[in-house]
């Protein structure tokens, strides 16, 4: 199979009304880069606007496109990993759908790639234009707590925009787990891995899809995904627990052999609440890393596709894809 120069990789839920002003600077981006050589690979995931009839109406008229409709809504991530298992491209940038991220700027992010003889370019924003303060002050300390406590050093302020080689892809398609963090993963593939500083564009239409509680499941799933910082903090309390109940336990000691009473019950209570407070906290803690060893082992697919529009050239390996039949996602 001949691979096309380029495939472009674009997540969608819920973005009907920025589909077409999508489409044309995309291609128009693209032309500019390879010529006619580059596909578009479009995911619906579970959009619950005309996002899919617009999607087929624009692979109808451009046999550039490929339009993949997911069976539900899987989340960003893997809707994104669908996508990235199902292009063919030799070179593959990763954008939203919500225009934040300008497509014109691939020729520079190719040009990078070449220059540096990188495998992956990713886009780290100096501003975020349309973003609250409040975004930006949790954005801000999320990607550097992350940088905190993950094994892995992830770069900071950078989001999934970024321009990989295809052996780069091929390394990050071989990790099958199912809580997906793409830009950490990236960084864990490693190759020669370069920055391309932009600024970030105001949403084109529509809503963001990533908020608060969304972001905080995102984080959930980057620290236990890439750090086992959490369990060390859980063994630490324990330790210093341990270490405060001796002391308690020596002056209680005393207290009894010196005939001094103990007064109230308040001091108690107090122990007795803390204690059992870290203990839950502990547990939970624990109970997050089995409940996601319990979802791998399941061994699920990752994605399932009802319908596609477009000529797809890649093959469903971590998913399930109804018009190829059924896959072994092992």
């Amino acid at each position: 199979m001949k691979r096309p120069a380029l495939s472009v990789v674009v997540p969608c839920y819920n973005e009907a009304a920025c589909l077409d002003v999508l489409h044309a600077r995309i291609a128009g981006a693209a032309r500019a880069a390879v010529g006619e050589d580059y596909e578009i690979v479009l995911i619906n995931d579970g959009s619950r606007d005309d996002s899919w009839p617009v999607m087929q109406r624009l692979a109808a008229a451009d046999p550039h496109l490929v339009a993949i409709n997911l069976s539900r809504n899987h989340g960003h991530q893997l809707a994104l990993t669908a996508g990235l298992d199902l292009c063919a491209g030799e070179q593959i940038l990763i954008i939203d759908a919500d225009l934040q991220d300008p497509p014109e700027l691939l020729t520079d992010m190719r040009a990078t790639m070449a220059a540096q003889g990188a495998d992956v370019v990713y886009a780290v924003r100096r501003k975020r234009a349309g973003e609250t303060l409040f975004k930006k002050a949790t954005a801000a300390i999320f990607y550097r707590m992350l940088d905190r406590l993950t094994d892995t050093p992830i770069p900071l302020d950078t989001g999934d925009f970024r321009l990989m080689s295809r052996r780069a892809l091929d390394a990050l398609q071989s990790l099958p787990e199912q809580a997906r963090f793409i830009r950490g993963m990236v960084a864990w593939v490693g190759f020669r891995q370069v920055p391309f500083p932009y600024d970030r564009a105001e949403r084109h239409a529509g809503e963001t899809h990533y908020p608060l509680g969304k972001m905080i499941a995102l984080a959930f799933d980057a620290v236990t995904g890439f750090s086992t910082a959490p369990l060390r903090w859980a063994s630490h309390i324990g330790l210093a627990l341990t270490g405060a109940s001796l002391l308690l336990l020596v002056y209680i000691a005393i207290g009894w052999l010196t005939g001094t009473a103990v007064q109230g019950w308040t001091s108690t209570m107090l122990v007795t609440v803390v204690l059992g407070a870290v203990q839950m906290f502990v547990l939970g803690m624990i109970g997050e890393y089995l409940g996601r060893l319990y979802i791998e082992s399941k061994r699920r697919p990752l994605y399932l596709v009802a319908d596609v529009a477009g000529p797809v050239q890649g093959h469903a390996r971590l998913g399930y894809s109804a018009h190829e039949g059924a896959k072994d996602p092992a």
